[in-house]
């Protein structure tokens, strides 16, 4: 069996998809552009500070554009590049393992 080499492009998605938030922020960011109160709130549990690292790591890795505008307040908006978007086809095979998971998440989900 080859050696497993921890920055050979699969590596990288992997660490990408493994990541909760950021698969949760870039699923979130598949319905369009939206501002960080947006994502905020319709990430329930997440911090601002976890949601502004995530979001600043999703930048670095080239998966969302941050756009700031010059306004009194800043307005900033995130949306996903072409990159980001190809890991719909991830977050697709994910909800399809969903049903998987179903009855668990009604004994275990407050909702």
């Amino acid at each position: 069996m080859p050696a497993v080499c921890i920055d050979c492009p699969t590596s990288r998605v992997a660490r990408v998809a493994g990541d909760f938030w950021l698969i949760l922020i870039i699923r979130a960011l598949l319905e369009g552009t939206k501002r960080f109160s947006e994502l905020h709130k319709e990430l329930s549990g997440i911090s601002s500070r976890t949601l502004s690292q995530k979001l600043d790591r999703a930048a670095l890795e080239g998966l969302i554009e941050r756009v700031v505008f010059a306004e009194l307040p800043p307005r900033v908006e995130y949306s996903l590049t072409k990159k980001g978007k190809e890991f719909k086809k991830v977050v697709k095979a994910m909800e399809s393992l969903a049903p998987l998971y179903e009855a668990e998440c009604k004994n275990i989900c407050i909702a």
